[in-house]
């Protein structure tokens, strides 16, 4: 069977945090959604892009984003956050779905050939990476997976935490993680986009390392903030090691 592997972004405008955090700048007229976007199309194994909308007057602006960016969009529950994300592989004819929050300008984009290529190989249902600084790793999931946890979960594994039910029943997938370098390995660092110190320090880490860009290897981010340890002290309260995948499969 030929596989197609689309990457699904669940967007929304809301946040109590941060408003709009997807549509932050990190400088004038480039957004932490323009970055991602940027890097998703330099990668060769994902064919499709799908923003997944939620319903609601505010975030009718992501619409305008795809139709500029050249990509397809659904438009689905505000809180089904998990539907969106079935509803955008749907939408792009997909088998596989490449999964990210979308305030989250650095993947590890240098880690997506090894990934992918064991999510095929081994006939993974779920294929993640864990370890990364919080914001730089990312899962694969099959179609199938993706309809199967949505009808068989709790509401509340439908929604953002729309990992939960597989975290919950690891039993009933087979799933892989795949580890980075061990120099790579660092839970005591942040690079996602939730509260306004985060966005400090990702809109320095991007003027800084912009040009290695639209894929800014992980090395360099990681190596930027060890350089700047008064930007890692704007986010080390709101750090959390524990690592998402790994902890539960052991």
């Amino acid at each position: 069977m030929m596989r197609k592997l689309a990457a699904a972004y669940a967007c929304r405008a809301g946040g109590t945090r941060l408003y709009g955090k997807p549509l932050q700048n990190l400088e004038p007229g480039h957004t932490i959604l323009d970055q991602l976007l940027a890097g998703t199309k330099a990668q060769c194994h994902i064919e499709d892009i799908v923003l997944g909308i939620a319903e609601g007057v505010e975030n009718q602006v992501f619409s305008a984003v795809a139709e500029r960016h050249g990509i397809k969009h659904v438009i689905g529950s505000e809180k089904d956050v998990l539907h969106r994300l079935i509803l955008c592989g749907r939408e792009a004819g997909a088998t596989d779905v490449f999964r990210i929050t979308t305030e989250c300008p650095f993947p590890a984009w240098e880690l997506l050939n090894d990934v992918w290529t064991r999510h095929v190989e081994d006939g993974n249902d779920i294929t993640v990476t864990d370890y990364l600084p919080e914001g730089m790793n990312f899962e694969i999931y099959t179609q199938e997976a993706l309809e199967r946890a949505h009808q068989k979960g709790r509401d509340e594994e439908r929604s953002e935490y729309c990992s939960a039910y597989y975290r919950r029943n690891p039993e009933e997938f087979k799933i892989a993680v795949v580890e980075p370098a061990e120099v790579l390995k660092r839970l005591d660092l942040r690079l996602t986009v939730d509260f306004p110190e985060d966005l400090i320090l990702c809109r320095d880490a991007y003027q800084a390392l912009k040009d290695k860009g639209p894929a800014i290897p992980v090395a360099d981010v990681i190596a930027f903030v060890d350089e700047h340890p008064q930007l890692h002290a704007l986010v080390e309260s709101l750090v959390d090691q524990t690592p998402i995948w790994a902890s539960v499969l052991k």
